[in-house]
């Protein structure tokens, strides 16, 4: 060989991943909270609780990924949406028990470092947690040639919140006769996306910008939005009220994320009234130009609704009162019944 092997060489580029930092720095900074004991570069990320404010602190985690929602942001090349459903997959998800996030870790991974593309995508993760209340605290960037096609990233994220052991959201207080209050969604959220690409872009051939008159925009823009985040308004709510159980509706749709916060040991089902919320305009179009069956829609798709809570029957009106309040969009949607553990469609 006349040249000298190098790791640049090689398709690694450490002088571009030490820009990127530069670049991260300040959003991560932007959302920092007064746990964070260190700044961003560290090998490890330290946060510090306030033990008084919690009489037997519990800590709760979560982690997930955006799925293939990242073939739209590819297609659309706009990155800055993904990151808050990043963001919103794991503190919603945390939520469901009561928990306050306190700090959020990403992975970006992708063939050859673009730092534009990942300022976009570390940006969304910045506004996510700024939604969230949440301190980005650290995260890796992983570049490997030969390993993801040309201008193709992956993203995980990991979140960790905090929550009073005696407070702590478990279901074991769900009884018949509780109602269930459902929060609006943004959209598809980041769940369903493979059924809904198959659908417009393998069978219909749709291009990501074409305008669908139903939705007001193109079918790119639709599917980009990002996953509503919910933890300021829940926990606004938890200061005055009781709720027995959440369930953040994600991949199984309705039907299967919804019996989940039943404990396994409770005889009890979920009723659920169809036509007592706003089921978006996205949904219709796939159910009806995909022939998708409405139990299929139920399981896959959270059909217009990001989030259930059970509440008591006589704080239902308020919680709802509350919420649409605080800028949420909620509805009654059904009730606690006895029967075998799952979902009833009324």
């Amino acid at each position: 060989m006349n040249k000298k092997l190098t790791y640049k060489s090689s398709g690694v580029d450490i002088e571009k991943g030490d820009r990127l930092v530069d670049i991260i720095r300040p959003l991560a900074r932007a959302t920092f909270s007064r746990g964070v004991v260190n700044e961003i570069g560290s090998f490890g990320a330290f946060f510090k609780i306030d033990k008084s404010r919690y009489k037997e602190p519990v800590l709760v985690s979560g982690t997930d990924g955006v799925g293939t929602k990242l073939r739209i942001a590819f297609m659309m090349n706009r990155h800055d949406t993904v990151g808050i459903d990043l963001v919103a997959m794991s503190v919603n998800d945390i939520l469901t028990s009561g928990a306050r996030p306190l700090f959020f870790l990403d992975y970006f991974a992708t063939g050859k470092l673009s730092t534009k593309t990942a300022g976009a995508v570390i940006k969304g993760i910045s506004d996510g947690c700024r939604m969230a209340d949440c301190s980005l605290i650290g995260g890796e960037t992983a570049e490997m040639p030969g390993f993801y096609s040309e201008g193709e990233y992956d993203l995980a994220g990991f979140a960790v919140g905090i929550a009073d052991k005696k407070k702590i959201i478990n279901g074991s207080g769900i009884k018949k006769g509780d109602v269930l209050i459902g929060l609006s969604s943004s959209g598809l959220h980041s769940n369903g996306y493979s059924l809904a690409r198959k659908l417009f872009f393998n069978i219909n051939k749709y291009s990501p910008r074409k305008h669908i008159k139903e939705l007001g925009c193109s079918i790119g823009e639709e599917l980009l939005k990002p996953t509503r985040i919910y933890v300021k308004s829940v926990l606004k709510v938890l200061r005055s009220f009781q709720l027995e159980g959440i369930a953040h509706i994600t991949g199984g749709g309705i039907t299967g994320n919804l019996p989940r916060v039943i404990p396994s040991n409770k005889k009890l089902r979920f009723s659920i009234e169809k036509g007592s919320w706003e089921v978006l305009p996205i949904f219709s179009l796939i159910q009806t130009l995909g022939n998708v069956a409405e139990s299929e829609m139920y399981r896959t798709f959270n059909m217009g609704i990001g989030l259930i809570l059970v509440v008591n029957n006589a704080d239902a009106k308020k919680i709802v009162t509350k919420f649409n309040q605080l800028g949420e969009k909620a509805f009654i949607i059904g009730q606690v019944e006895k029967g075998e553990r799952g979902v009833v469609y009324i």
